[in-house]
């Protein structure tokens, strides 16, 4: 039976990330057969965001930045890939690495694509944190076009 439904599968470079990978690939890909074409999005975030200042110098700076996304997107999209390999998904998955605000790319990679599930870690922020710093899954559970999961990684027992 060949996947007739996509499912993207957010990835950034924590832990939480990788772990939700890991466990969505044993999860939803440990048989010969899946009912998901899966899709790894890396968003990288723009050097202008990074750096946050204007003025003389500011380009050098922005050049140094942007190689360094670069690298960790590579990276990162990389550490990906070994992992699907590993699980004996060598092939069809796709890797697709775009910029900008990771909320509102998600969700245009999930109407771009027609997903019917969009996959991503919890960061497991506080109220606080997460008020601050807005949560992305949070954004994408209530404006992605599909239904989305986040993957929790067990606390620790004491």
């Amino acid at each position: 039976m060949a996947a007739t439904q996509t499912m993207i599968f957010a990835l950034d470079d924590t832990d939480h990330s990788f772990y939700a990978l890991e466990w969505t690939l044993d999860h939803f890909f440990g048989a010969s057969n899946s009912l998901f074409k899966l899709i790894i999005v890396h968003v990288k975030t723009t050097p202008t965001s990074v750096v946050g200042l204007a003025g003389p110098g500011t380009s050098d700076v922005l050049v140094v930045v942007e190689n360094d996304i670069k690298k960790t997107a590579q990276r990162v999209c990389e550490k990906a890939k070994q992992l699907c390999e590993a699980k004996g998904m060598s092939n069809g998955v796709e890797f697709d690495v775009a910029e900008g605000d990771a909320r509102n790319v998600l969700c245009d990679v999930v109407d771009k694509h027609h997903a019917a599930i969009l996959v991503m870690g919890s960061h497991g922020y506080g109220a606080f944190k997460r008020a601050v710093l807005g949560s992305v899954s949070d954004y994408c559970s209530h404006h992605a076009r599909c239904s989305v999961m986040i993957v929790k990684k067990p606390k620790a027992k004491n």
